[in-house]
């Protein structure tokens, strides 16, 4: 039996012709697959590890609504690693194992630092905050590339997926992992728009296995259902968004936006989302780089934050663990979010090794590390 359930509760929640009348049939389908959740059990295990800081136009990441002339917000690239049960015994997800040490030639970066020029270098040390990588953070914790079961991005923005699932004569990291991702995500990656492009990482699923791919079509329940997948089409075509069931609620993981703030701009701090709430009605705003469904990204983000729920510390706002959260930052004023999820660690780790050989395993641990 699959550990992959199709879950209805959103089917023709998008249908009306009316846009308004969507956003509360959304609000509806989440408040009642948020009842469903809550009832299922919760995951064995969830931790989160800082990866990078980078950073990222404040024009995208608030868009229409951010009101400084501040150029950039720094974002927190975040890595989530979750076990979760099933028919076929305990889980290991990876949620956005970004390889971040590899992504220098998505287009994009790469235009930024050319625009630079010679002072590259020592503006990249000044505006980029390495703090772990995945191999290190797996290290930390114990768990062994072989002994991860699957891994999922919200969407494949420079992400490097053939370095993790192996391609192209390489051999893969993660030997045993399968690629869990929506089927207009990877069909829309593997022949992209000129503009589009701009963000995806050159040759980042190139060779890929079709075997190491777990196509998904629509909303999913993963294992006992502590753990769900959501079809959040907005900032990409296939966007999903990871809902894990923890002793914190539901915490919901996207990159529909870039902070708590964006879900909740009327209560934010940060100058002009507040004005834009209070001039337009806008419930949100949007992570606006690519607009590529700006339409289904407010409704994905209504979707998101009913399915949250508050967020316990300030019931202002909503229980989004995002993938890339803004941070606060000297040298760009006025982006500090009013809230921060920050690190969280629920449940306790389950190591289960596919490897009976310790011996091996070490061989492989010392030559990903070195």
């Amino acid at each position: 039996m699959s550990i992959i359930q199709s879950v209805s509760h959103f089917k023709s929640a998008r249908d009306a012709a009316k846009p308004l009348e969507r956003v509360e049939d959304v609000r509806a389908a989440a408040e009642d697959f948020r009842k469903t959740m809550l009832n299922n059990p919760k995951v064995k295990f969830y931790k989160t590890y800082e990866l990078i800081r980078i950073p990222y136009p404040s024009k995208y990441g608030y868009l229409n609504a951010f009101a400084l002339p501040t150029p950039y917000i720094h974002i927190c690239n975040k890595l989530f690693v979750i076990q979760f049960d099933s028919e076929e015994g305990i889980k290991t997800m990876l949620v956005s194992p970004s390889d971040w040490e590899t992504q220098d030639d998505t287009p994009y970066f790469y235009q930024m630092r050319e625009d630079v020029g010679i002072f590259s270098k020592p503006v990249e040390a000044l505006m980029v905050k390495p703090k772990k990588t995945v191999l290190g953070a797996l290290k930390k914790l114990g768990l062994a590339p072989e002994d991860v079961d699957y891994i999922t991005y919200d969407h494949l923005h420079t992400q490097n997926v053939t370095r993790w699932l192996g391609g192209n004569g390489q051999a893969a990291i993660f030997p045993n992992a399968k690629l869990l991702v929506m089927r207009e995500e990877w069909e829309s990656a593997q022949a992209l728009l000129p503009w589009q492009n701009q963000w995806y990482c050159p040759g980042g699923i190139d060779g890929v296995d079709d075997s190491r791919i777990e196509l998904i079509d629509g909303d999913v329940f993963l294992g006992d259902g502590s753990v769900a997948l959501m079809h959040t089409k907005g900032h990409t075509e296939g966007n999903h968004s990871i809902v894990a069931h923890t002793d914190q609620g539901l915490l919901v993981t996207s990159e529909n936006g870039v902070s708590m703030d964006a879900y909740a701009p009327q209560h934010s701090k940060i100058k002009g989302l507040a004005d834009y709430a209070k001039m337009t009605g806008s419930e949100v705003v949007l992570n606006g780089n690519t607009l590529e469904f700006g339409v289904d990204q407010y409704l994905s983000m209504i979707q998101e934050k009913t399915v949250a729920g508050a967020y316990p510390k300030d019931e202002r706002f909503f229980n989004m663990a995002l993938s890339s959260e803004s941070a606060g930052y000297y040298l760009f004023p006025g982006t500090a979010p009013t809230v921060r999820m920050g690190d969280l660690e629920f449940g306790r780790f389950t190591p289960i090794s596919k490897s009976s050989d310790n011996k091996k395993r070490g061989g492989i641990w010392r030559k990903l590390i070195s």
